[in-house]
C-alpha cells in the first residue's frame, strides 16, 4: 500500500489530485492562472469543496482562458452569479476578472506568468522535509513577498496564506511528507 500524505486520503477526488498534480512544479501559464484562480475561490472553504466544483469552474471560465475573463462584463457576472455549479461569491468573481487583467500584464511584462512567479523561489522547488502535517506552514517569507507584489500590480485574493496554498499546489515548494510516496517523485 503507498504511504501518502494523510489529508489525500480521505476523498478519492483527494487522492487522485495528490497522486497526480498537488506539488508538481508547474510551469504553463494557463494551468498556473486556473490554480491562481481556484485557490483564490478557495478562501474560507475547503480545497474539496474547490475539487468537486473544479470541472464547473472550467465551463463557468472559459478553460481559464485569461484573455476572455478580462473582458467579462457586468452580465457574465450575473450569470456567474447565478451558477449553482461554482462558488457564488461576487467579491471572488470581480477578484478574477481583475486577476485575469493583472495576469495578462505580467505575461507581457515578464514574457509570461511562469517567468514572474518562478522568481519567489528563485527559479526551483524549494524542498521540505517536514515529517508530519503540523510541521507545514500556513505561509512563508516567499508566500509573503509574492503576495505583497501580486498586491502592488493589481491582484485580489492573493494573501499570504492563498499564496503559500498556490505554491504548493504548483511545485514551488515540495510540500509532501517525507514517507510520501510523491515525496521523491516531485
Amino acid at each position: 500500500m503507498k504511504i501518502r500524505c494523510s489529508w489525500a486520503n480521505t476523498d478519492p477526488l483527494y487522492v487522485k489530485y495528490h497522486d497526480v498534480e498537488w506539488g508538481v512544479p508547474l510551469h504553463d501559464d494557463r494551468q498556473l492562472f486556473e490554480f491562481l484562480l481556484l485557490d483564490g475561490f478557495q478562501a474560507g472553504l475547503s480545497w474539496i469543496t474547490i475539487l468537486k466544483k473544479r470541472s464547473n469552474f472550467r465551463q463557468a471560465f472559459d478553460h481559464f482562458d485569461p484573455e476572455k475573463i478580462a473582458v467579462y462584463d457586468l452580465r457574465k457576472v450575473k450569470e456567474l452569479l447565478a451558477n449553482k455549479g461554482i462558488v457564488r461569491n461576487k467579491l471572488k468573481i470581480e477578484a478574477a476578472i481583475q486577476n485575469a487583467r493583472s495576469f495578462l500584464a505580467v505575461q507581457k511584462e515578464f514574457g509570461s506568468f511562469d517567468n514572474y512567479i518562478w522568481q519567489f523561489t528563485g527559479g526551483k522547488t524549494i524542498k521540505h522535509a517536514w515529517k508530519t502535517l503540523a510541521e507545514i506552514p500556513a505561509k512563508t517569507n516567499e508566500s509573503t513577498a509574492m503576495s505583497n507584489d501580486l498586491k502592488k500590480i493589481g491582484f485580489k485574493f492573493v494573501g499570504p496564506t492563498i499564496c503559500y496554498a498556490f505554491m504548493q499546489a504548483a511545485g514551488m515548494v515540495n510540500d509532501h511528507l517525507i514517507n510520501c510516496f510523491r515525496y521523491n517523485e516531485v
